[in-house]
């Protein structure tokens, strides 16, 4: 089984009007005024999948600073899970600081199936991982119906690049510190998180916390899979492409050609989203 932890879908109406979406917010335009950026809808995920040879895939919006369109973008997210059960799994994208409406939205869509809140992206909405007092009333929501967090994480060196953030691993920990008992993914390795876990206050704080692999291809020679595995352990990694930034199948061979075992491919591609998904073992078609 192939599942991807990390795809970003569109309803058609932006993908249509991207101009449109791009004057009302400042962050979309930084990631998608260039129409070479691909913004892709539930049928693109599945034709990709399907090509790619992918069972599934964890699904999202944007985030939006206007909770309007973050609830948009969530409704198409859950239409979506809707028209492809098994296939795709959505996670809820949160304004959190629209206040007691963020909490209303992320119970609306826990209560409608999805699995988690995700992807945070507190650079382009205007607040910090580390602002736990403003992300509090979220993460009962998130105790009450067990659901994962995922959140963008940003390196602290290196190139420059749309999207990049200043989500630091410093933000990061302070969130972990803040509520140990959420299950945690950190997406793009976590900004280098798994380097730091060698120390120990900062390993027993990221006990429940995974790394997906998006964008991965952009950040990091294949060294990174290997590395990071003898670090965090196999289990802890998660294969994920940042579809539409990146094909799924250029992503999948960048980790099959990474040096890892055949149990650690297992693992990485698959397996470990299983688990944490508590999906059958049986493929999800």
């Amino acid at each position: 089984m192939i599942i991807d932890f990390h795809t970003h879908l569109f309803p058609p109406s932006i993908c249509q009007q991207r101009e449109r979406y791009c004057e009302r917010d400042p962050w979309f335009r930084t990631l998608y005024a260039n129409p070479r950026s691909k913004l892709a809808t539930a049928e693109d995920l599945i034709t990709e999948m399907d090509a790619a040879g992918v069972d599934a895939s964890v699904a999202f919006s944007f985030g939006w600073t206007d909770p309007g369109l973050i609830e948009e973008g969530n409704s198409y997210v859950l239409d979506a899970m809707r028209r492809y059960p098994g296939r795709i799994y959505g996670m809820a994208v949160i304004l959190p600081t629209a206040g007691r409406r963020a909490v209303r939205e992320l119970e609306r869509c826990a209560q409608a199936g999805m699995i988690g809140m995700g992807e945070l992206m507190p650079h382009g909405q205007g607040y910090r991982l580390s602002d736990t007092r403003l992300l509090a009333p979220l993460i009962e929501v998130v105790r009450h119906y067990r659901l994962l967090v995922l959140s963008h994480c940003s390196e602290p060196v290196g190139h420059l690049y749309p999207g990049k953030g200043d989500v630091s691993v410093a933000d990061v920990v302070a969130f972990l510190t803040a509520f140990p008992d959420v299950r945690f993914v950190a997406a793009h390795w976590g900004g280098g998180l798994p380097f730091y876990t060698l120390m120990p206050e900062v390993q027993q704080a990221c006990s429940l916390v995974w790394y997906d692999t998006a964008a991965t291809v952009f950040l990091y020679r294949p060294a990174i899979f290997p590395t990071v595995a003898r670090l965090v352990g196999a289990e802890r990694i998660l294969f994920a492409s940042d579809y539409g930034l990146l094909r799924q199948r250029r992503v999948i061979e960048h980790i099959q050609q990474a040096g890892l075992s055949t149990d650690e491919l297992t693992k990485i591609l698959g397996e470990n989203a299983r688990l944490l998904l508590g999906l059958p073992e049986q493929s999800t078609r």
